[in-house]
């Protein structure tokens, strides 16, 4: 889970960049970076840290050029963080481009092999990022005509991409002297949408994750990228797009409208803040069914993504709704915090309980879901420390059995609390005195009934099926023993190490 923009404007698009950055900072907290196009030549700053702390006014100013592209980075692949792997990318051969993904590459290490072997290029880090952009680099070339490029070539590049890499990536890319490329994979997991501004000087583009991103920066919302599409936006403002894959078909990423997008954005059709409401209703429904015996005084969100399902919760089973819970705003998002250490210490410091409400009530706490459980297990404890006779825990989501591999970060099982365990041994690991759980099936009604059209979904966190097809449990084995706790501990250290540029010593 990234973030991603891109603009093609009139005039410096370096606090374009920057303001788009600032509202889809929610996708990504580790590193951030800018390139900005000025003819043919390409001026970049990136860094590790929040949008806001990675550029000064000195920065920005480097940042000439009427088009760009923007990323705020949050690490599934490679280490925790390194300078090495922030976005976005660059190569100068054949023709200078920078690249910026959001998603995860489920092929990377055969991508790499061909590359180093067949295509002979090199890849500098254990970015999947870096392997895309070289892959598109090399089709580029291979598609190209004495170094010259056209729209035409530009999506034959693009088709090149879709046939050698597998898994979930939508991707903006500069190239230099040419214009901006967006496209999404043939599956169209990871989201993507463009808008256009009308100004005095002419049309503008601008391509990000969310949609939000257009809302905040003045553009009008045109579409979303089509899973396969490409779109290319010359430096003079021209638009092209074409479908760039065989057999293109819509499975967005469940878990973004649970979770993962701001509620004000509307991806594929689909506003994020009505299907969470339409979550409460169905899980108010399956607690007034099949739950009818919990004596419940009050419903209390877990702030913020979890709010407008506890409310439509609340009004479906006739309960009175109270915020229990104050949430300092300077704490980042605990569930895409590395290391089970700091996950904890942040709950209690990101939350703290209006004790009023929770003394001698019944309280049925309500999240957008459960991953690891560790928020999960404080929040149940400051409930009872408050005074609460009985803490009751709703997940407005089905229980996180399976990794991801598609770009979100639970892809160690034996870090997921819901993995390999029953609803019982879940309710004594958090501590509460009864857990509900949405159902999979009405998740997907709840998400497919704000826009019928969209059919299918990615799942596989909650199913165990992986919508890519080439998803082995011997990739699932390595992919989780790279990614636990203890191994991104010692990666980032490793990383850290050569960021100073020190050796190890044993």
């Amino acid at each position: 889970m990234c973030g991603i923009v891109g603009v093609v404007a009139h005039n410096p698009v370096n606090q374009l960049l920057y303001d788009g950055l600032l509202v889809l900072q929610h996708r990504g907290q580790d590193a951030a970076g800018i390139v900005t196009a000025d003819g043919s030549s390409f001026h970049m700053h990136k860094g590790g840290g929040m949008v806001r702390d990675v550029f000064r006014t000195r920065n920005m100013r480097g940042l000439a050029g009427h088009a760009g592209i923007g990323h705020t980075r949050y690490p599934t692949a490679g280490s925790a963080w390194s300078a090495a792997e922030s976005q976005p990318f660059y190569v100068n051969s054949p023709f200078g481009i920078v690249l910026g993904h959001n998603g995860n590459l489920t092929n990377t290490e055969q991508l790499k092999n061909d590359l180093f072997r067949l295509d002979l290029r090199h890849v500098n880090t254990e970015s999947d990022s870096e392997v895309l952009l070289n892959v598109l680099a090399h089709e580029l070339a291979a598609n190209a005509t004495n170094y010259k490029l056209d729209p035409a070539t530009i999506f034959a590049a693009v088709s090149g991409v879709h046939r050698r890499c597998r898994g979930a990536y939508a991707v903006v890319a500069m190239i230099a002297g040419y214009g901006l490329l967006a496209f999404r994979d043939p599956f169209g997991i990871r989201p993507l949408v463009f808008g256009k501004s009308e100004t005095p000087q002419g049309r503008e583009y601008l391509v990000a994750s969310e949609s939000v991103a257009l809302d905040g920066l003045g553009f009008k919302l045109v579409r979303d990228v089509a899973p396969g599409e490409a779109i290319f936006i010359d430096l003079d403002g021209n638009f092209h797009s074409q479908q760039c894959a065989a057999n293109p078909s819509l499975n967005p990423c469940l878990f973004e409208f649970v979770y993962l997008a701001r509620p004000d954005s509307v991806i594929d059709g689909i506003s994020v803040y009505e299907t969470r409401l339409r979550m409460g209703e169905s899980l108010g429904r399956k607690i007034a069914k099949d739950f009818s015996n919990l004596d419940i005084d009050v419903v209390i969100p877990i702030p913020d993504s979890s709010r407008p399902a506890a409310m439509e919760l609340s009004k479906q089973l006739n309960l009175a709704y109270r915020e229990g819970f104050i949430k300092n705003r300077y704490i980042g998002r605990t569930f895409i915090m590395p290391g089970q250490a700091t996950r904890k210490k942040s709950v209690r410091q990101k939350l703290n309980a209006i004790g009023v409400e929770f003394r001698g009530k019944n309280v049925l706490l309500v999240d957008d879901s459960i991953v690891r459980g560790t928020t999960s297990r404080e929040i149940v404890q400051m409930a009872r420390e408050s005074g609460a006779r009985k803490v009751y825990f709703a997940s407005a989501a089905p229980p996180v059995r399976y990794a991801n591999v598609y770009g979100i970060d639970m892809p160690s099982r034996d870090e997921l609390i819901a993995s390999g365990r029953s609803d019982e041994e879940i309710t004594r690991e958090i501590g509460c005195d009864a857990l509900i759980y949405q159902d999979l099936e009405a998740l997907i009604d709840d998400v497919r009934s704000v826009n019928p059209a969209v059919t299918s979904f990615e799942t596989s966190c909650f199913s165990g099926h992986y919508i890519t097809g080439d998803v082995t449990q011997a990739y699932l084995d390595g992919v989780e023993a790279q990614r636990r706790d203890d191994a991104k501990a010692e990666a980032t250290a490793a990383a850290t190490q050569l960021d100073l540029g020190l050796e190890t010593i044993d």
